[in-house]
């Protein structure tokens, strides 16, 4: 244990202790890109996270040009404040040009230090795949840049850092990911002591997410698939440097449109949670990482050595009493909902935010804007008229027409059937959005990955495009 009032929480490699943080429950949505509390994106992608007293530190990627890595700070998990960026392009020579990703911090009770660990890139390409090292007094810095290297002359890429009661560890993805490596760090937790192991030789697992649960240690990994989304895995020890298990699968066939980057360990008064941390890349629908989501989910332990994780649009949060559930989708009329196309990451918006009947229904990024949001009204027997907030109209094809491509638009309720919807689950929190008359999908047609690409009527076809995440706007 660190000794005094440090109390870490692993993250992606963090130090795992108890704390009460004190907060009183909240309610998180999910899948989104969360906001600090002076309402501007919250950019910590990638990251990881550590508890310092009462407060839980996130650091992460800022890929905006200055490619910061930045900290926030949270009693609840909910309300981010912006703290520093502790790393810049400014920091160091090597860093005006480079790319730093996956940055986790440790604590080092020995040094009284602060020991930030990172991938670095040329930010030219891939071939770098080295580790980059900082390290402070205070959580919040300053942060002096001690450079980069290949551990032990492997190349290093996806990775994170783990304090296993004093003694600390780097895992990261080698031989161009095909393998993963255990490396013992120096006991300043600034350099590489040893290699400790090799993980599953030639299975291409990266992200790796590195927790201890009792006396199961659990590692939970993604396939190597670039910014497209796969099937995590897990795998368990009894000790960091022993036998690992078979990788299992958790979650999804897409690990809910995710990729992992963190498991956070919630103590408090009545019990501990293990909170998954997974990041939906924007890369995924060929757009920039600050536009990447966040995706948040409880893990829960059918045994001591397995665990599952199934998705909720919203969690309920209590950092008090170490409670963390998820809340199922169900449609509140009272709710106006943001519906974001599965395959673009775009939202459903009527064009040029009209008010006019007849008017086509487009994607759009989303800007918060009225027209980009919806409500669904009841209209009996399991469907639903999806009706604008901006201009209070609804949705249905274009003269109620079958026809493949037949574009949507906004109407006056006319009571007709071809105006109502069924919400038919997808997976992985996604819905189709099914015609009552034409027994079609709501479909961006084309797959389209652009802005006002339209929004028409197609039979389904399996397609992402055809598929839907419902989120409350906030």
């Amino acid at each position: 244990m660190v000794a005094l009032s440090w109390l870490l929480i692993v993250s992606l490699g963090l130090d795992a202790l108890s704390g009460k943080a004190g907060a009183a429950q909240v309610s998180l949505l999910n899948g989104i890109l969360f906001k600090d509390t002076s309402g501007n994106p919250l950019h910590a992608h990638g990251g990881g996270m550590i508890k310092v007293g009462s407060y839980y530190y996130w650091a992460g990627e800022n890929r905006d040009g200055t490619n910061y890595v930045s900290l926030y700070r949270s009693t609840d998990l909910k309300n981010w404040e912006f703290r520093a960026h502790l790393l810049s392009k400014t920091s160091a020579a090597e860093l005006e040009t480079a790319n730093i990703e996956r940055p986790k911090l440790l604590y080092n009770s020995s040094t009284g230090k602060y020991v930030l660990w990172a991938h670095k890139e040329n930010g030219v390409d891939y071939g770098e795949a080295r580790v980059a090292v900082a390290s402070a007094s205070n959580i919040e810095g300053p942060y002096t840049y001690h450079g980069s290297f290949r551990p032990l002359g492997y190349d290093s890429r996806d990775m994170t850092v783990y304090n296993d009661n004093g003694t600390a560890y780097l895992i990261s993805a080698t031989r161009v990911n095909a393998d993963l490596n255990i490396y013992r760090l120096t006991s300043d937790f600034l350099g590489v002591e040893s290699l400790i192991q090799t993980l599953w030789p030639g299975s291409y697992r990266e992200a790796p997410a590195l927790f201890k649960r009792g006396s199961t240690y659990f590692l939970i990994t993604s396939g190597a698939t670039g910014w497209a989304p796969n099937q995590a895995k897990y795998a368990t020890a009894s000790s960091i440097e022993g036998t690992w298990s078979a990788l299992s699968n958790v979650g999804d066939s897409r690990t809910f449109e995710s990729q992992s980057t963190a498991v956070v360990e919630v103590s408090g008064s009545s019990t501990t949670s293990y909170l998954y941390m997974g990041d939906r890349w924007a890369g995924a629908w060929s757009r920039p990482v600050n536009e990447s989501k966040y995706v948040w989910l409880p893990l829960t332990f059918p045994t001591s050595t397995t665990l599952a994780m199934s998705w909720y649009p919203k969690l309920n949060i209590d950092t008090g009493t170490g409670s963390i559930t998820g809340v199922p989708f169900a449609v509140d009329p009272n709710v106006s909902y943001e519906l974001v196309n599965r395959k673009s990451g775009k939202v459903l918006n009527i064009r040029d935010s009209s008010t006019t009947q007849g008017a086509d229904a487009e994607q759009w990024d989303d800007g918060n804007w009225p027209s980009e949001r919806w409500r669904f009204v009841d209209a009996g027997s399991g469907y639903y008229k999806i009706q604008n907030v901006n201009s209070g109209l609804v949705l249905g094809p274009e003269s109620g027409d079958s026809t493949d491509g037949t574009v949507i638009e906004q109407w006056t309720d006319g009571g007709w059937t071809s105006q109502h919807w069924q919400l038919i689950d997808a997976g992985g929190g996604f819905y189709k959005l099914k015609n009552r008359q034409t027994v079609d999908l709501i479909d961006v047609s084309g797959g389209s990955l652009d802005n006002g690409a339209n929004v028409i009527s197609w039979t389904d076809n399996g397609g992402y495009n055809q598929q839907w995440q419902i989120v409350e706007a906030n």
